[in-house]
């Protein structure tokens, strides 16, 4: 098996649903420790859950079932949003860093319903 085996490292949209890990589990690293297990947590683990539902969606046969699990990305890029909120409400992160993941996450979105979109189109 190699790397042209799994259809969801071909997707735009998984990579960059990767480098939103990366930068969640970046600035989370600046949070004060009393948030290890809340805030910081919560984030990695919503971000964390994008590209596994893309990858998990992917794997499935049914277009419908594809079509599913992209929705549950989604809605864990908006639980990210919302949790990227709270830390700027709560002073972990900046306005600056704030807008740039906003921007990321807004074009992830936009990437992820044009998928869905696709796959629709075949159901």
């Amino acid at each position: 098996m190699n790397n042209n085996d799994f259809y969801y490292r071909k997707l735009t949209v998984y990579h960059r649903s990767m480098q939103l890990v990366a930068n969640v589990y970046q600035f989370t690293r600046s949070f004060p420790q009393e948030e290890r297990y809340g805030l910081a947590n919560q984030l990695q683990r919503a971000a964390v859950s994008v590209p596994s539902n893309i990858a998990e969606g992917m794997g499935r046969f049914s277009n419908k079932e594809r079509i599913h699990f992209l929705e549950i990305a989604n809605g864990s890029l908006m639980e990210v949003m919302c949790q990227t909120e709270a830390a700027l409400l709560l002073g972990y992160i900046d306005q600056q860093l704030f807008d740039e993941q906003e921007a990321f996450i807004n074009e992830t979105t936009k990437m992820l319903i044009a998928l869905r979109k696709h796959f629709e189109n075949l159901v």
